[in-house]
């Protein structure tokens, strides 16, 4: 099982590449919105900001989301470290249900760009 350090660094590994992407990519990672990324198997919600192409995370909070963010994640820890590492595709994992993306129906279609 993933640990809240990988974790975050996973979601620092994710906002480095998503700085350093282009094109409609580049565009998606432009958002500027609100996240929050629950981490079910930990019990814990990593809360923050998509901002200047970067994920910025502000707070580590214990439970689901206390806020609703206007991109919300929830995930297993493992599955967070898979789809930042490249070995699990997010398609596939969110048609599977491993993964859960709520979002506004515009957000959903940038964002899909980006995932």
């Amino acid at each position: 099982m993933a640990t809240i350090d990988e974790c975050r660094a996973a979601l620092e590994k994710l906002s480095d590449n998503m700085r350093g992407a282009e094109g409609d990519v580049g565009a998606a990672a432009a958002l500027e919105r609100s996240v929050s990324c629950h981490i079910t198997d930990l019990g814990i919600t990593f809360a923050g900001r998509m901002t200047g192409g970067r994920l910025v995370v502000d707070e580590t909070l214990p439970g689901p989301p206390r806020e609703r963010a206007q991109i919300r994640l929830a995930m297993a820890g493992d599955d967070l470290l898979a789809l930042v590492d490249g070995k699990l595709h997010f398609a596939a994992a969110w048609g599977q249900g491993r993964v859960r993306l709520e979002a506004g129906l515009l957000d959903l279609f940038r964002l899909r760009k980006l995932l």
